[in-house]
């Protein structure tokens, strides 16, 4: 007799979430500040099923903390860019502990293609944005060559469906 793993029968992906666990993080995504209350309406659980989630998706890291998406412009931000990075290969670690010490960096990652770094900069006007390039990111050991990609627009995308 085949037995399957208790997640499985519980109804939850590979990846440990269920459809009620979905909808939770759907809903948090939307709105972080949600009351509880709300929160357990909107999915159709009793509160201290969805307090009991949300403890145990924070506790597993999937639920990560909760953050207030932010108007550069009005925050005194104006100016935003990208800036691909391109490296020497046994540097990555060394620039990317470069790179987090750079307040202006919101983030960045390390990808593939053409490029081996891309990072999102908020600065306050171009001549502190040209600093920054010049005078932080290109004088990291490791780094090769950077590209500026200015931003003259962000637009909010729509999410990723937690719901499917």
């Amino acid at each position: 007799m085949e037995t399957q793993p208790p997640d499985a029968e519980a109804g939850r992906s590979a990846a440990g979430l269920d459809q009620t666990d979905r909808a939770i993080i759907a809903e948090l995504v939307r709105d972080g500040r949600i009351p509880v209350r709300t929160l357990a309406e909107r999915v159709h659980i009793s509160r201290a099923n969805a307090y009991a989630r949300i403890a145990r998706l924070q506790a597993e890291g999937a639920l990560q903390g909760f953050t207030a998406r932010l108007d550069s412009a009005k925050a005194g931000l104006a100016t935003i860019a990208y800036i691909s990075l391109t490296i020497d290969q046994n540097a990555w670690r060394s620039v990317s502990d470069r790179l987090r010490m750079i307040p202006n960096i919101e983030h960045f990652a390390l990808v593939g293609g053409d490029y081996d770094v891309l990072a999102l900069v908020r600065t306050r006007d171009n001549s502190e944005l040209r600093r920054i390039v010049l005078e932080r990111i290109q004088d990291i050991p490791g780094v090769r060559s950077t590209r500026t990609w200015l931003v003259f627009e962000e637009v909010q995308g729509s999410g990723v469906d937690w719901t499917v």
